[in-house]
């Protein structure tokens, strides 16, 4: 039985790699401070012989060191996460972004444990080189603009993991975009999809940033898992980086419209400014495509499900669980 390690098991994604890990049959330990995790989210695996929870931070070493000491393999997904997070106190995310990486490496590299890091589509910045392939330039913009500390801290974690692996080390590193499905979250991971659906399902004014013609590329949760695990298991990921995301793009304004009309809601859209958002400390990014070519050939992965699809279960998900 394999055992598994699952840093931010109690996300949005990490929860679901959690299921399906249980499902393959492997023994699966989670650690998660629950600061945008949620114990909902795995309290189903609570009483499995094989689920193991630890309300904890990957800043505690000496636990971290026990538990990779006696696991099979990492994958590595606990992050501040949530650009209103992240622009609110950008200290904070970077200290968990980057030091909690570099523990988690250096005790692997310790023990010799394999690892997959999740990173995100954030690493490309500002770049207009659509669609995005793996070794594509990036372009940020100014340090003084809180929103691309997420994006170098991410990428000092890249550099971290290249590095180790240049010294040996099992490493492998997925690029997720826009992931959503079940259990997302207002508040951390998912965050535009939530906010829409529970304003439509609430017949609530539906709030776009900007413009609307901001374009991104959603990928449901099961075909973000489906990635993330052929990349944490071929041998041809070792050593490499990997874009898993749908390449349908999709504007933000489309996206609302699409929700208001899978809904049946009454919403209208409204416009708001990034600054009623986030503050001055903010800067959006025009577009963000994945070039999938990589992920297809080496892993055979390709996402499958249709964003109409997607939304359709994630609505029926936010009807039985959120709270109105």
């Amino acid at each position: 039985m394999k055992r598994l390690l699952v840093t931010g098991g109690c996300g949005v994604i990490g929860s679901h790699l959690v299921d399906r890990m249980l499902e393959n049959g492997c023994h699966v330990t989670v650690v998660d401070n629950l600061s945008t995790g949620k114990i909902e989210n795995i309290e189903h695996n609570l009483r499995n012989p094989n689920f193991h929870f630890l309300n904890s931070t990957i800043m505690n070493e000496t636990m971290m060191e026990e538990l990779i000491k006696d696991c099979d393999a990492i994958y590595h997904l606990a992050a501040a996460v949530g650009v209103k997070y992240i622009v609110d106190d950008p200290l904070s995310g970077i200290l968990t972004n980057v030091k909690g990486t570099e523990i988690v490496l250096e005790l692997a590299y310790r023990y010799w444990k394999r690892v997959l890091f999740a990173s995100t589509s954030e690493v490309y910045g500002k770049s207009e080189k659509v669609p995005f392939q793996e070794d594509t330039e990036r372009i940020l913009g100014s340090t003084k603009v809180d929103r691309w500390s997420y994006s170098t801290a991410k990428a000092v974690d890249e550099h971290l993991c290249f590095a180790y692996h240049s010294r040996g080390l099992p490493v492998s590193i997925v690029r997720y975009f826009n992931s959503y499905g079940p259990r997302i979250d207002e508040r951390g991971y998912g965050s535009v999809v939530a906010k829409f659906i529970s304003q439509a399902l609430n017949n609530q004014d539906v709030t776009v940033h900007g413009d609307g013609t901001q374009t991104r590329c959603f990928t449901y949760i099961e075909d973000t898992v489906r990635g993330t695990l052929l990349t944490g298991e071929k041998d041809e990921a070792i050593g490499d980086v990997f874009n898993i995301g749908n390449n349908r793009e999709t504007s933000i304004g489309e996206l609302a419209q699409m929700i208001i009309r899978l809904t049946g809601s009454k919403s209208k859209i409204v416009n708001i400014l990034y600054e009623e958002a986030y503050g001055d400390s903010y800067e959006d990014t025009r577009r963000r495509v994945p070039d999938i070519n990589k992920a297809k050939q080496r892993l055979g992965f390709e996402a499958q499900t249709r964003l109409e699809e997607g939304l359709n279960k994630t609505i029926e998900w936010a009807k039985e669980n959120y709270r109105f």
